[in-house]
């Protein structure tokens, strides 16, 4: 029988510049998987930090090269998306690389402030505030605003926000439009709820910020569910979304800026096909050509990539508790964590991450179910982006060491939308979190950032402990 080894290396082109096998077992961007392992345990969540640099400056440098070959005449300016995680220290990476910053609620700005306290950012530090925005939100926008913060860009969501920033704004304030783009074709809705109608755009614009000597309309935004693709749908509301801009922009002469929601993919499977270099040089190009017809300078761009930034620092390691043999042919792999509560788009999307053992490459492989730590028949992994069924290491008894898994490129949104620090589905604690970064000479450097959840932390959230 073929060994998992073989498995691997006959089903993708491995290893990869990511992933590499030394003594049957794994390592990732060069961190030897299982001495991680043997110094925190497992269940494991990691961030790897200078992938985030990494990501980051492939897309300023493939942008640079793009305009450069094409000759556009617009400047290109990055955003990283909060929501996709907003803790310090991912933050803290990314505006290493002279990016800016896109947020979509209230206590975004509260960062912004702390990070401008600790002298990450400074005044001029663009700040695209998406969303619909509660009052809260509202206040917090005017109030950097007011302290000199003067790229602050509230983006317009709904007819009616534009009223605070009138009243309590009380020098002049840059401004965004978000269009409200169709969505997908098999979505549910016609139209996004998020943004303003483009019926609307113009009366907006007329009424309420050509004449008013407090506002001037710099940016127009769209946001494309699905990402960036190369579909139908995508370059016709991306099209759709140029035509307007040029319609505005002889109405506006002050307008110079587009934002393109919607993020670059990340690699969900070793195999993983997606030219970027393509896709920014579509792009360009079809600005490039509304423009040109139209008879409207080359905008500015603006992107807002926060899965592109961050997903690919992240992983979960587990270790296999036992396996259950729960009829002829389900074979269940059990973990010592659980998909819904630690990896909570596998259960909610079916999103798929890249899955490998950590250890015991050399062993023959099985097919199987893996199974969650909770009491719910979703909590399960049983397929992956290439296959529709989950290959691991088969399991000996008495073996000397524990079957390790490491699920890859999760480094976005799970923390959030798992209640990062709160209670979780069973009472299933959340993983020891380990930063990982490299020294000046190269050498890889690990500290905790958080220790696995305990009782006590749950006991007084749920208000059995003062």
């Amino acid at each position: 029988m073929d060994k998992y080894t073989d498995l691997i290396h006959q089903t993708f082109d491995f290893p990869t510049e990511e992933f590499t096998v030394h003594n049957n077992e794994l390592s990732f961007n060069g961190i030897p998987m299982m001495d991680l392992v043997k110094q925190y345990g497992t269940p494991l969540r990691l961030t790897y930090l200078p992938k985030i640099s990494s990501q980051i400056q492939k897309a300023k440098i493939l942008f640079k090269e793009s305009m450069e070959k094409l000759n556009y005449q617009g400047t290109y300016t990055y955003c990283y998306c909060t929501k996709s995680s907003h803790f310090s220290f991912v933050l803290q990476e990314a505006l290493k690389n002279d990016i800016h910053i896109e947020t979509s609620s209230s206590y975004d700005m509260p960062i912004i402030r702390a990070l401008y306290e600790k002298g990450k950012v400074d005044k001029d530090v663009f700040v695209v505030c998406n969303g619909f925005k509660r009052e809260l939100y509202r206040n917090h926008i005017t109030a950097m605003i007011n302290d000199g913060f003067k790229n602050v860009t509230p983006v317009l969501d709904h007819l009616g926000e534009i009223d605070h920033y009138e009243q309590f704004v009380e020098g002049e304030c840059q401004l965004g439009i978000r269009l409200a783009s169709d969505e997908e074709p098999k979505f549910q809705f016609y139209t996004s709820r998020l943004g303003i109608n483009y019926n609307d755009v113009v009366g907006l614009y007329e009424s309420k910020i050509k004449n008013n000597p407090k506002f001037k309309l710099k940016m127009l935004h769209y946001f494309i569910n699905t990402g960036i693709k190369d579909t139908s749908y995508y370059w016709s509301e991306l099209s759709r979304f140029v035509h307007k801009y040029c319609e505005m922009k002889k109405l506006c002469p002050e307008l110079d800026t587009i934002d393109i929601g919607g993020g670059f993919p990340i690699k969900t499977s070793i195999q993983f096909d997606y030219n970027y270099r393509y896709m920014i040089e579509e792009i360009l190009r079809t600005i490039q050509r509304i423009c040109k017809q139209e008879g409207v300078a080359e905008p500015n761009i603006f992107t807002e990539f926060g899965i592109y930034t961050v997903g690919e620092s992240g992983a979960h390691i587990y270790s296999i508790l036992d396996t259950k043999l729960q009829n002829d042919k389900e074979l269940w792999y059990m973990i010592d964590g659980s998909f819904i509560t630690n990896l909570p788009d596998t259960w909610a999307l079916n999103q798929r991450y890249i899955l490998l053992a950590l250890n015991n490459w050399d062993k023959d492989y099985q097919r199987l179910n893996i199974g969650g730590l909770t009491c719910d028949s979703q909590d399960y992994y049983n397929s992956e982006m290439h296959s529709f069924q989950v290959f691991l290491p088969k399991i000996q008894k008495e073996q000397p060491e524990p079957q390790y898994i490491g699920f890859f490129h999760t480094g976005a949104y799970q923390e959030s939308l798992s209640g990062y620090g709160g209670i979780k589905h069973c009472l299933i604690p959340a993983p020891k979190h380990v930063i990982i970064d490299r020294a000046e000479d190269g050498s890889l450097k690990s500290w905790v950032f958080a220790e696995e959840q305990n009782v006590d932390s749950m006991l007084q959230i749920l208000g059995y402990k003062d």
